[in-house]
């Protein structure tokens, strides 16, 4: 199973990308980075190690497809101090915690701040490259919403700056008469580049429009 997945996800990606995802792996028990690396390039992963927080901060670009595991205690930035920072480093790479003394305060604050999985060191092979598995699809899941919410910037980019005063009043449920006011010309104006905005972003309502908008922040969906 997790051979066809690493398959299949490698044929996913570009060709320049093809070579297969990286798992990067911090621990500072070096034996531990040495085993946990020769299993995974045995599955046919390609692996980083890194001793420390601070050295994957360093080092890490984020920008190959991939995940990260990651021991809970470490000397200097703990497990969970990195999740955060790696967080901001490299939003898109999914985390799998590794400790040798699990508690479940420990999983529960790890896995609401976002981690995929957590394991103990002595977990079987089978589990380890299933957690790996997982943690490569939601890779996958994070980089096409990425890619979403980009081309969704591209369409909102495109409109001139009038089209983006009356998308920006739309999308809060102001009326065309509003609108109107609000910029100081007429009904029949507002009604022209509302038509020219619900064209460009490829949009048949004001629902899908509204739906935009939420996703790129401009409105709170609660509001």
């Amino acid at each position: 199973m997790v051979a066809l997945c690493f398959a299949s996800f490698c044929r996913s990606r570009s060709e320049d990308e093809a070579v297969g995802p990286i798992v990067h792996i911090v621990d500072d028990d070096k034996s531990f980075r040495i085993a946990v690396g020769r299993l995974l390039e045995a599955s046919g992963f390609r692996v980083i190690s890194y001793e420390s927080g601070d050295d994957i901060l360093t080092r890490l670009t984020g920008s190959e497809p991939g995940c990260i595991l990651l021991d809970l205690q470490m000397p200097g930035l703990s497990g969970s101090e990195l999740q955060g920072c790696l967080a901001q480093k490299a939003p898109l790479l999914p985390i799998v915690f590794l400790t040798g003394q699990a508690e479940i305060e420990d999983s529960v604050r790890a896995m609401k701040a976002g981690a995929e999985d957590f394991l103990e060191k002595h977990a079987s092979n089978k589990a380890l490259l299933g957690a790996i598995e997982r943690a490569l699809l939601q890779y996958e899941k994070r980089r096409t919403q990425q890619d979403h919410v980009h081309s969704l910037h591209a369409l909102v980019a495109a409109l001139t700056p009038r089209e983006y005063q009356v998308f920006d009043r739309i999308v809060r449920g102001k009326r065309n008469k509003q609108i109107a006011y609000d910029l100081s010309t007429s009904e029949r104006t507002v009604k022209a580049h509302r038509h020219s905005v619900m064209e460009k972003l490829g949009v048949g309502s004001l629902a899908e429009a509204v739906s935009i908008a939420e996703r790129l922040g401009l409105v709170d969906p609660a509001a």
